[in-house]
C-alpha cells in the first residue's frame, strides 16, 4: 500500500507533534495530562491539517487506552453502540468521532450515558463552533479546547523535517530555496502542505525548490480541471452522456470528479434539471420533479453535505426510462416558428376584449372544449399556412405510450398519430 506523504509523517510520538503549544507546552493542559497519564471526554476546535486526529490518538496511546476511530459522515447510532457495549465488556475506550458536528441529536444523545459514567472516553474533533454544533448535554461532558492553524515557520520546519526523514524525499535530495509558494497552498494545513510539497517533489525537473517551480506545478494541477477551460466541457459532457446512457457508476464517477475539483453543487444540480426534462421528460415526469428538489436543495444545504443528494438524484436520473420526445418537439417547434413568424393568429383563437374586436370577429367560431364529451372538440389550433404540422412524437415507453393512445383518440386524422 502506497502511503501519502502526510501519512507517512503522521507523528508517532507527542514529542513530534508541530504546533499547539498553548495545550502541549511546558503547564499547558495537554502536557499535564500526559505527564499524568490521564486522559477526560473533550473537543478539539480547529481547522483542517492541525492535528486533531493525530493528537487524539496520541493521547489516547499516552493513557494506554484502546483508541477506536468513527467518522460523523459515515457512522450511525448502531456503530456506537456496537463500541460502547464492547467497552462495557472489556474496559474504558476512547472513542475518536471526526466532524462529530455533523451527528445530529439523537446520534449525540446515544453517547450520553456512556460518556457520563466513564465507559467511553471521548474525543470529539469539529471545524465547526461546538456551541452551535454539539447539543448542550454532550458539551456539558467534555472540555473544548482550541487548535490553531500552524504559522509560517511551523511549516517551514515540517518542509523541512519531511525532506530529512523520509526515505522517498531523503533519496532525491531535495533543496529548498524559497518556502513562501509552499506554505501559501497550504493554507495553514499541515496535511495540505505534505501533499503539496509530494506534487511539487515527484514533477521537479532539478532538485531545487522555488516559488515560480512551486506556482508552475500547483497551478498546471489546478488546471486539470479548469472550471472555464476544456477539461470543465469534457467532464460536464462525459457526465451527462453517462446518464443518458443509463450508466449510473460513470455518471456518480464523473459527479466525484466534479466534486473534488470543487465544482459549484448549483452549476452540478442545474445541468441534471435541465437532463431531467431533455433527456427523460415525459417517460418519467417525476424526474423533474426529484431534480427540482434537488437543485433546491443543494441550494440550501452546500458543500460537503450536498454531495449525498446530488449522487441520489443523479443514481435515479441515470436508471430512469429515458425519453427526448419533448425536447425535439421545441427544438422542431421552433426552427419553424422562426421560418413563419408573419403568420397571424386564426380569428376564432384570438381574444376579443373590446366590441370593436368583436365586430371584427375576433374570437368568432371558438368553441369552448369543457361544453364537450370528453371536454375535447376537433378544432383548428394552428394557422392554416402550417396546418396538420406534428412536432411531438411520443417516445416508445410506458407513460408516452399513454400520451400516444391519449393523441391517437382526438387527433389521429389530424396529426397521424
Amino acid at each position: 500500500m502506497n502511503l501519502t506523504l502526510a501519512e507517512r509523517m503522521r507523528p508517532k510520538q507527542i514529542e513530534d507533534l508541530i504546533g499547539q503549544q498553548h495545550l502541549l507546552g511546558k503547564g499547558k493542559p495537554f502536557r499535564k495530562l500526559i505527564e499524568n497519564g490521564a486522559l477526560y471526554s473533550l473537543i478539539l476546535w480547529g481547522p483542517p491539517g492541525v492535528g486533531k486526529t493525530t493528537l487524539a490518538r496520541l493521547l489516547a496511546e499516552n493513557a494506554k487506552l484502546p483508541f477506536e476511530q468513527l467518522s460523523a459522515i459515515a457512522a450511525g447510532v448502531k456503530e456506537l453502540r456496537a463500541i460502547i457495549d464492547e467497552a462495557r465488556t472489556f474496559g474504558t475506550k476512547v472513542l475518536f468521532i471526526d466532524e462529530i458536528h455533523r451527528f445530529n441529536k439523537s446520534q449525540q444523545d446515544a453517547l450520553l450515558g456512556a460518556v457520563e459514567n466513564g465507559t467511553i472516553i471521548l474525543i470529539g474533533a469539529t471545524t465547526e463552533n461546538p456551541s452551535f454544533e454539539v447539543n448542550a448535554a454532550l458539551l456539558s461532558r467534555c472540555q473544548v479546547y482550541i487548535l490553531n492553524s500552524l504559522e509560517a515557520d511551523e511549516l517551514k520546519h515540517l518542509v523541512d523535517k519531511a525532506l530529512k526523514e523520509d526515505a522517498n524525499l531523503v533519496a532525491k535530495n531535495i533543496q529548498v530555496a524559497e518556502y513562501e509558494a509552499l506554505i501559501y497552498f497550504s493554507g495553514g494545513d499541515a496535511r495540505k502542505l505534505l501533499n503539496v510539497l509530494e506534487i511539487v517533489a515527484d514533477n521537479l525537473e532539478i532538485n531545487t525548490i522555488q516559488n515560480a517551480t512551486v506556482e508552475a506545478i500547483i497551478q498546471a494541477q489546478i488546471a486539470r480541471y479548469d472550471k472555464k477551460g476544456e477539461q470543465h466541457y469534457d467532464i460536464i459532457s462525459a457526465f451527462i452522456k453517462s446518464m443518458r446512457g443509463s450508466d449510473v457508476n460513470a455518471a456518480v464517477y464523473w459527479l466525484a470528479r466534479m466534486i473534488v475539483a470543487g465544482e459549484d453543487p448549483k452549476f452540478i444540480a442545474r445541468r441534471m434539471l435541465i437532463f431531467a426534462s431533455e433527456d427523460i421528460g415525459n417517460a418519467n415526469p417525476n424526474a423533474l420533479l426529484l431534480a427540482n428538489a434537488t437543485f433546491d436543495a443543494v441550494s440550501k444545504i452546500g458543500s460537503p453535505e450536498s454531495r449525498i443528494i446530488l449522487s441520489q438524484c443523479v443514481v435515479y436520473l441515470a436508471t430512469s426510462v429515458k425519453s427526448n420526445a419533448s425536447y425535439l418537439a421545441i427544438n422542431d417547434a421552433i426552427a419553424l416558428a422562426e421560418k413563419t413568424n408573419h403568420l397571424s393568429v386564426p380569428l376564432h383563437l384570438r381574444n376579443a376584449p373590446t366590441k370593436l374586436m368583436e365586430n371584427l370577429n375576433y374570437g368568432k367560431g371558438y368553441k369552448y372544449a369543457h361544453q364537450y364529451e370528453n371536454n375535447f372538440i376537433d378544432l383548428e389550433f394552428l394557422p392554416e399556412q402550417i396546418s396538420n404540422t406534428k412536432f411531438y412524437e411520443p417516445g416508445i415507453n410506458a407513460k408516452e405510450n399513454e400520451l400516444r393512445r391519449f393523441l391517437k383518440e382526438r387527433w389521429k386524422e389530424k396529426y397521424g398519430y
